[in-house]
């Protein structure tokens, strides 16, 4: 089965900080995720990456706009609908150890999970051990509590608890940041073999842009609130067309030591803009190296410029010589 699963339209999240002042962690995002797709969600800290994922799975509500899932309005105030919704969207956290309750087993933890979801004592018994050896974990697992086993395994632990509904839909926040780099690649092989047996569609948030690229069919780069370009996979690296993600690709350390000293990078102007303080027009306009008189005054729509491949910049057309200029 193909098509949209998830798909959020004008989605705004807005906070109120101090008199008169408006923190727009999301500031009109509109975004589609097939069934079966794996869509990664990078850029800087304080973009709005997690917010967007958690107003994705429910756990937090639009200000503005709307989250469509199959064809539902999320928004919907029917009890039944909204349990179905709570179990076919699922959130793997970036911390395991700020996830699982240290006062609780693993098997306790995965219980109440699934006895929220409204699974009956017997179902849960016999379901424990199977989402465990799914999620690679030995089905003893179940009586250990979270500071008995090692980080790695208790993700295992965080994703076996977000499987364990059957869900459509995972959204992964930045799930190895906390690891080691051989335990990163085990969890991502892990994410990856249970997105294809389950046809799961997932959003895949990190800022390691090679874990990414490992793993998504479409990338979102994200500035300050909006999605500032979407792009292929095998696009990203070698043709991206904003200056924010080229940016993003030129921090990336190139494992050839001599050729690293002698590459040039794009070093961005002072630091990302308060979202509460939002720049007028193109709101990357004061840090980025091509802006022009235009970029302050009117902000750039997304335009599609190749089959999948859309971005929000006045100079789309100039990136690809900005880039070759860091080769």
């Amino acid at each position: 089965m193909t098509g949209k699963l998830v798909e959020a339209i004008g989605v705004a999240r807005h906070y109120r900080v101090g008199r008169g002042r408006i923190l727009r962690a999301l500031d009109g995002v509109d975004l589609v995720i097939d069934r079966g797709e794996t869509l990664g969600l990078v850029g800087e800290s304080g973009s709005g990456k997690s917010t967007l994922g958690r107003t994705l799975v429910g756990l937090q509500m639009p200000s503005r706009g709307s989250v469509i899932f199959e064809g539902q309005d999320t928004a919907t105030r029917e009890r039944a609908v909204l349990r179905l919704l709570r179990r076919k969207r699922q959130l793997v956290f970036q911390d395991p150890s700020g996830a699982l309750n240290p006062r609780m087993t693993i098997g306790a933890t995965l219980a109440e999970h699934l006895r929220v979801q409204g699974w009956g004592r017997q179902a849960v018994r016999e379901r424990i051990p199977e989402i465990l050896e799914q999620a690679g974990l030995p089905s003893a697992f179940a009586g250990r509590y979270p500071h008995e086993i090692s980080g790695g395994q208790r993700q295992r632990a965080v994703i076996a608890r977000a499987i364990s509904t059957d869900p459509d839909f995972i959204v992964a926040d930045e799930p190895v940041s906390a690891l080691d780099v051989s335990t990163r690649a085990q969890i991502i092989n892990l994410l990856r073999g249970l997105q294809r047996t389950r046809g799961l569609s997932m959003l895949l948030i990190s800022h390691d842009l090679s874990v990414v690229a490992h793993t998504c069919t479409r990338v979102a780069v994200m500035y300050l609130g909006r999605i500032v370009e979407l792009v292929p996979r095998e696009i990203l690296f070698a043709a991206p067309r904003h200056p924010y993600t080229a940016a993003l690709l030129s921090a990336i350390p190139v494992p050839d030591p001599p050729r690293e000293r002698m590459r040039r990078r794009l070093i961005l102007k002072g630091e990302t803009p308060d979202p509460s303080s939002v720049p007028s027009g193109c709101r990357f306009h004061p840090r980025c190296p091509m802006a022009t008189e235009i970029c302050a005054r009117i902000d750039p729509e997304m335009k599609r410029l190749a089959p999948g491949h859309s971005a929000a910049c006045h100079h789309s057309d100039e990136v690809p010589a900005l880039m070759s200029k860091m080769q």
